[in-house]
């Protein structure tokens, strides 16, 4: 296993006792971690996203929903503390924006905005500042669920494998949008076709591409789902492959889709679940892409509204928003099945976690 040591970023919501986003050193080999205290103060940094040099963190400022523009700030990464500088803040063009990431190049922040249901994308600096937006996509539309999907609710955004398409899932459409990403100048432009939906009424939230860029996984909030698609990536167009639940079969009560993450070996899918408080391990068929369920781990905690895979697949930190703590999982690199390690982290809020390698 290697030696490398991690820095761990844990976005959090500000309403209560959290300041914004704490570090922490862990250590994979040993499972040994450090609390390296506050990183950076800011408001409810609710998604965080880390170029791919290592050297800038980004965080979605998430204000009160339909009051006033969110926001996105840029922080400057001190690998030997942990600590984040802070650079600068831009609105993120919408309310509650949920989502950040970034191009393959590290080039462009892209970013959901739910409340208002729309995508914007940022260029970053020399300096790693943001700057005006180069793209901006409003959705339109809505759904067949009369409270929640009366319009739009774009709920996360990532570019393909390739950096040519970006997708963002909306909520409040039962789609996945595909635009052109023009990775020259950060613009969007609608494909074609422009969208894959997925069951009526389910609400798509998070995906995740498999490792080969074959495959792509959403799980659906509302429907408690994860929907399997095949990606054509010469021309980002979606099959519908399979649906099946996130939810234990013996589950009965409300409960909601969360986070989705594959392990890196590309051999198992993992999916949380807000009410019955699990993460579902699914095997994946390398070859048709399909899913089997393998297990119903509790999170040993309430409301796993994210959880992140170490980047060695060996860990999993479950992020218990509402029971504020941070609860860490064994991997079984042959089963994809999680065990307890009986480690966690106490944290307000907790709503996102993020890895960056540090070296030796």
């Amino acid at each position: 296993m290697p030696r490398a040591d991690y820095l761990v970023y844990i976005g959090t919501y500000t309403a209560k006792t959290s300041k914004g986003i704490y570090a922490y050193r862990f250590n994979p080999a040993t499972g040994r971690l450090v609390s390296l205290g506050l990183a950076a103060e800011t408001v409810s940094p609710s998604f965080l996203a880390i170029a791919p040099d290592g050297d800038y963190l980004y965080a979605v400022n998430e204000t009160i929903r339909g009051k006033r523009d969110g926001g996105v700030s840029a922080f400057a990464i001190n690998r030997r503390t942990g600590k984040l500088a802070f650079l600068n803040q831009v609105s993120s063009l919408g309310t509650s924006p949920c989502y950040v990431s970034l191009d393959k190049t590290g080039k462009y922040v892209l970013v959901a905005n739910y409340g208002s249901g729309s995508v914007a994308v940022f260029p970053v600096g020399p300096d790693g500042r943001l700057g005006k937006a180069s793209a901006f996509i409003q959705h339109t539309g809505s759904s067949v669920n009369p409270r929640r999907q009366r319009g739009p609710h774009a709920h996360s955004v990532n570019v393909s494998p390739d950096n040519r398409f970006a997708i963002s899932a909306d909520l409040g459409l039962d789609k996945l949008l595909v635009d052109h990403f023009n990775a020259m100048d950060g613009t969007l432009t609608p494909a074609n076709p422009a969208f894959a939906r997925v069951e009526a009424g389910s609400g798509p939230r998070h995906f995740v591409f498999s490792p080969n860029g074959r495959f792509l996984y959403v799980v659906s909030e509302m429907g408690s789902i994860v929907t399997a698609f095949s990606y054509d990536a010469s021309d980002g167009v979606l099959h519908r492959l399979q649906t099946l639940s996130s939810l234990p079969k013996s589950f009965k009560g409300d409960s909601t889709g969360a986070e989705i993450d594959v392990l890196p070996s590309g051999e198992y899918l993992y999916a949380s679940n807000r009410g019955s408080d699990t993460i579902a391990v699914f095997r994946i068929n390398g070859r048709k892409g399909t899913l089997t369920p393998v297990q119903y781990e509790p999170t040993g905690g309430k409301n796993p509204r994210n959880f992140e895979i170490d980047p060695t697949g060996s860990y999993l930190f479950a992020a218990n928003q509402d029971s504020a703590s941070v609860v860490i999982f064994r991997i079984n690199q042959k089963t994809g099945r999680l065990s307890p390690t009986g480690r966690r982290l106490d944290l307000d809020s907790p709503v996102c976690v993020k890895f960056l390698a540090v070296g030796d």
